[in-house]
Parts: C-alpha cells; structure tokens; sequence
C-alpha cells in the first residue's frame, strides 16, 4: 500500500515526458523517478551477458540473479556494480529497451521493483505504463502526447545537440518503436482510462507543466469525483 500521493506521467518519447516531469516534481516538492532509465540500464546489462532478448526464459533467469538499484535521487541506475548512468541515453539503450520491455519477465521485475519505490509516497513517476500497470491506483494519472511528426523533431534536435549521429533516421525509429510499444501483448503503452491526456504539440514546456501541476492540484485537493 503507497503512504502518500502518486503522481503517474506515461507517455511516448518526444513529448517532453522528462523534463515536465521534473519540473512538477521539484515544484511539489515530491520526489522524481524515470523507469525508462531502469529498462535502459537492464537492457544494456543483458546485452552485455550475452542475454538473448527475445528469450523470455532467458531473460527471467537474468533477472532472477542480478544485483539491480536505482539511486533515487540522483537517477543512477547500477546493474550487478556497473554504472550504466552515462550510456542510458544512447539509441542503441533505447532500441535496446524497446525489445527487452516487451518481454513479461523484465516488466514484471521492473514493475516490482518501481511499486517498492513509490509505495513511500509523495512521488512523480514518469514512463510507458504507470498508471496502466504499476500503478493503476495513482492519484494522478497523466499521459503526453504530440503528433508522430513534432516527436520526431524533437527527438532529432535532443541528438543534434548531444553530437549523435543517425539522426536522419529518428523518424523511422520512433515509429517502429511506437508500434511495437503499443502492440506488445504485456502492459502496453496506452493511456488510462481515466487519464488526463494533455497534447504537447502545440505548447511550451512551462504550461504543459502548469496545465498538470493545475491537475494535480485539483485532484490531490477534492479526490476523483468521477465514477
């Protein structure tokens, strides 16, 4: 049973799911957690096993065995004592993801491990299926969204700026990656049905975060009156 608030943030990639997300947390005073980062990181340390991906079997032993932590706090993510903080963001770590994640095994022992985080309340949790499947009871539950065209921009322009290469091809890999997201058989990505859906296309980062924050506050001050 969570002891405080819970604050659920899903959404695809390139709707600014990281950066709102923190800024709401830091704004109520709550503390911030990506699983996005956790799927990186035990994606890059299967891959570094010699872990077979599509093998759920396999996967589930992997699993079973690690030593996994996430820092909360500072966000990083230390699998079996390998940091693999500074390589999360690469987009070899998120195709990686994107085919780990699909497999029961891993978003069963993520899952666990991100309701043992946020039962201490007072909690902003950013990623694909929080209030879907980890935390289908959060207080709030919110979900990005923007047209596939603007998340790709975004997305190219975030690795321009970070000096990666390939980014004429983030277009393609943003749409294969949003199929097989909202296509796998377990905890799909998809908006709860009594989410908040707030399209980002068309605003600036700060009132995408005051139109959630107006939410939050909304709904941690009279409850969900709806039935």
């Amino acid at each position: 049973m969570k002891r405080g608030p819970v604050i659920a943030i899903d959404g695809p990639s390139g709707v600014g799911k990281t950066t709102v997300s923190k800024k709401v947390a830091e704004k109520l005073g709550f503390t911030y957690v990506n699983t996005g980062a956790m799927y990186r990181a035990l994606a890059l340390a299967a891959r570094e096993s010699w872990v077979d991906l599509s093998s759920d079997d396999f996967l589930k032993e992997f699993c079973t065995g690690i030593d996994f932590r996430y820092e909360v706090g500072s966000g990083r993510v230390v699998v079996d004592g390998v940091d693999y903080t500074e390589r999360l963001w690469t987009q070899e770590a998120g195709e990686l993801a994107s085919w780990a994640s699909a497999r029961k095994s891993v978003r069963e022992f993520l899952a666990a491990y991100q309701r043992s985080i946020g039962e201490a309340g007072r909690i902003v949790m950013e990623g694909r299926d929080i209030g879907t499947a980890v935390f289908p009871d959060a207080d709030v539950k919110i979900f990005l969204d923007a047209s596939p065209e603007i998340r790709a921009e975004r997305r190219r322009l975030e690795l321009v700026e970070k000096g990666a290469e390939g980014t004429a091809e983030v277009g393609r890999e943003l749409e294969e990656r949003d199929r097989r997201d909202a296509g796998r058989a377990v905890s799909p990505l998809k908006a709860a049905d009594d989410a908040v859906i707030v399209d980002t296309g068309s605003m600036g980062i700060e009132e995408v975060v005051k139109q959630v924050l107006d939410t939050v506050n909304e709904r941690l001050r009279v409850g969900d009156t709806r039935s």
